[in-house]
């Protein structure tokens, strides 16, 4: 997959190009400022709160959110990291990715659980999350974060925190990189 808002192949899926940029680095950042107080309000500070960044793309995106909740709540988040595809419902249709890494190294039990990702679409990412979290306990809660939710949902899972609505196509693909966001619509199948 290669990326920088030019042309964009997501695996094997075609060839897309630019067609917006609908976020910034400063928006992303003033996003997820807003979702750190919203999540501070809900749990009434960041005690016992585990930030779970899904890989891959949820990773920094929760990296950036755990920093943020650090800066204005005490103490920091707690930071792990979940890869799913083994819990994939789409396993026989994929490759399973080499680049996802598992790394909770704290309890989760009786825990606030934060998971986060990029881009919600279908809710089935979400829904493999919830299989690999059980591996590593029972929380207390898990609430989810997403920079953007495009829509499209076939189950019935529910981001708590938003970063921003991005009604899409199902032909376009949301891009998130640390330049900001985009859409990139396919050019060639």
């Amino acid at each position: 997959m290669t990326s920088t808002y030019g042309l964009h192949v997501p695996s094997d899926e075609g060839i897309f190009a630019l067609k917006a940029q609908v976020m910034s680095e400063p928006d992303i950042e003033r996003a997820l400022k807003r979702i750190a107080y919203e999540v501070i309000e809900r749990n009434k500070g960041s005690q016992g709160l585990v930030v779970v960044g899904l890989a891959t793309g949820g990773v920094k995106v929760a990296e950036k959110l755990c920093g943020t909740l650090g800066e204005i709540s005490s103490p920091k988040p707690d930071f792990g990291q979940l890869g799913i595809a083994p819990y994939r419902d789409d396993v026989h249709l994929r490759p399973i990715p080499i680049e996802e890494v598992t790394s909770i190294q704290v309890d989760i039990d009786s825990r606030t659980v934060l998971l986060v990702d990029d881009v919600i679409s279908t809710g089935r990412t979400v829904r493999a999350a919830l299989a690999a979290l059980n591996d590593f306990g029972r929380p207390t809660s898990v609430q989810l974060a997403v920079l953007i939710d495009r829509g499209h949902r076939e189950l019935p899972i529910k981001p708590d925190y938003v970063g921003k609505n991005l009604p899409t196509s199902r032909e376009e693909y949301v891009e998130v990189t640390d330049a900001g966001v985009a859409i990139l619509e396919k050019v060639l199948a």
